[in-house]
């Protein structure tokens, strides 16, 4: 018998596949094994390298009808330089929280997918299928399923679309795109004492960043999703103190709502940052936005209701997931976030996940599998 949600996520946790470098064939190999063994068919797509795997498993229905895609991520953000209470690869459980890097961004989600699918083959064939989506390189900006919606044949039909980054096991509907952009200054180099000589592109880009403080979009707020932000995450210029600096760039995050395209979103930043400053994208993803009222939904809701002991309203998220690639590429069909990690605790020192979430998903995932395929 194949181990439990808990025991899974614990074994995940235990695998190193912090990003970068990523190493996700390490859990890949791990979940291919036990979905292989499950009955799936599983392919495994590089990403750049053995050492960087996505996986994509189907159970196929016996009958023509659409896929239901369940999908989570295999790597994890790097742990930071504080110093964690416990040892972040251990998986250690202490009362109702499962302790480690990923348990809830998103290892736990991951194994509950996992575990979902194994139980829905148990079963056998019903009239739809099941297409499990296992994606590497998603905290660096979904590289992996990026990949996977443009190689041919990679991903299959698939009629709706479960994503179980971490919510509290909260059903939500919407989330927000993300658009990545350099603002780069250029200058002229001179000896530091004689800046006169030289055009100093520190200065110029600062004086651009100054104009970003409370900058707002011109474009509708979204009633789950609210504004597009706008955050300066990196701020770099200059080789060595006693020179002129000929090049300085910042690396700006905007989330995105319906609406606010990357075209516009890089617009509105040039002609806020003014003429001194070059305005590059190097990534941008859709926000994605389901109806409430979608049949598919309402069931959803409908069976997490009494797994979360509420009933569920439409909620968006200010974060992005893998489905902004791959709700385009399945023809965008409903599709729902929901997973057991806490998403106050993603990315954060001594994360953890609650082990009763991660029983509720795996039942929930599989309640809602269960039905998508008439078994």
């Amino acid at each position: 018998m194949a181990a439990g949600v808990v025991e899974l996520t614990r074994e995940l946790v235990r695998t190193d596949t912090i990003n970068p470098p990523g190493n996700e064939a390490r859990a890949a190999q791990v979940l291919a094994a036990r979905l292989e063994a499950a009955g799936l068919d599983v392919a495994v797509h590089e990403l750049g390298g053995p050492e960087r795997t996505s996986l994509v498993a189907r159970w196929p229905g016996s009958g023509d009808a659409p896929a239901l895609c369940l999908t989570g991520h295999l790597d994890t953000v790097p742990l930071g330089r504080a110093d964690w209470e416990r040892d972040p690869l251990g998986g250690e459980i202490d009362g109702d929280r499962l302790h480690g890097r990923g348990a809830s961004d998103m290892k736990g989600g991951t194994a509950a997918i996992v575990v979902a699918a194994e139980r829905v083959a148990a079963l056998g064939r019903g009239r739809a299928g099941l297409e499990v989506v296992l994606c590497a390189a998603e905290e660096t900006g979904c590289e992996g399923a990026v990949a996977l919606a443009g190689a041919d044949g990679a991903l299959g039909r698939c009629g709706a679309l479960l994503v179980a980054e971490p919510t509290t096991n909260h059903p939500c509907v919407a989330h927000k795109g993300v658009v990545w952009l350099d603002a780069v200054a250029r200058g002229r180099t001179a000896h530091g004492s004689m800046p006169h000589l030289g055009e100093n592109a520190v200065l110029k880009l600062a004086h651009a960043l100054t104009r970003l403080d409370g900058f707002a979009f011109d474009a509708p707020e979204h009633p789950l999703l609210g504004a597009a932000t706008l955050n300066v995450g990196t701020v770099s210029g200059g080789l060595n103190i006693n020179s002129v600096p000929d090049r300085a760039s910042a690396g700006l995050d905007v989330r995105t709502v319906p609406g606010l395209d990357a075209d516009a979103v890089a617009a509105q930043l040039a002609a806020a940052c003014g003429d001194e400053v070059e305005i590059a994208a190097r990534l941008a993803l859709d926000p994605v936005d389901t109806d409430p009222g979608d049949a598919w939904v309402r069931e959803v809701f409908a069976v997490m209701a009494p797994l979360i002991g509420a009933d569920p309203e439409p909620r968006g998220l200010a974060y992005f997931t893998d489905a902004a690639a791959l709700v385009p590429a399945y023809g965008r069909p409903p599709a729902i976030v929901c997973g057991p990690g806490d998403a106050e605790q993603a990315h954060r020192t001594d994360e953890s996940c609650s082990v009763a979430a991660l029983e509720a998903a795996a039942e929930g995932f599989f309640e809602i599998a269960r039905r998508w395929c008439g078994l």
